[in-house]
């Protein structure tokens, strides 16, 4: 079984930084893209930005040139570092992995996803 655990969350002024982070943990071989999604209250969810095992990456347009994405494969961890945060930013911000992971039928690939994490920015 393989979880993810994300931390970082908090209430921060517009203008602000959060960095987000996200542990997997469990019988893991291996990990593909990890990435970040978000759902605002009454919205659907939404992709926010992946990253690729080798590094390449890809972002919404709406966090281009404020948000990064990075990653550390040895510990298998993610990041989201947010800058000049915006109230339309407030949302419940969900960590995904591609995981190829041990199991008793052998190794399996399976998207999970963490419990999600808050982050709110007033207007």
């Amino acid at each position: 079984q393989v979880q993810l655990v994300e931390s970082g969350g908090g209430l921060v002024q517009p203008g602000g930084s959060l960095r987000l982070s996200c542990a997997a943990s469990g019988s893991i071989f291996s990990i593909n893209d990890m990435g970040w999604y978000r759902q605002a209250p009454g919205k659907l969810r939404e992709l926010v930005a992946l990253i690729t095992s080798g590094g390449r990456t890809h972002y919404a347009d709406s966090v281009k040139g404020r948000f990064t994405i990075s990653r550390d494969n040895a510990k298998n961890m993610v990041y989201l570092q947010m800058n000049s945060l915006k109230p339309e930013d407030t949302a419940v911000y969900y960590c995904t992995a591609d995981v190829v992971a041990d199991s008793d039928y052998g190794l399996q690939e399976h998207d999970y996803w963490g419990q999600g994490t808050q982050v709110t920015v007033p207007s």
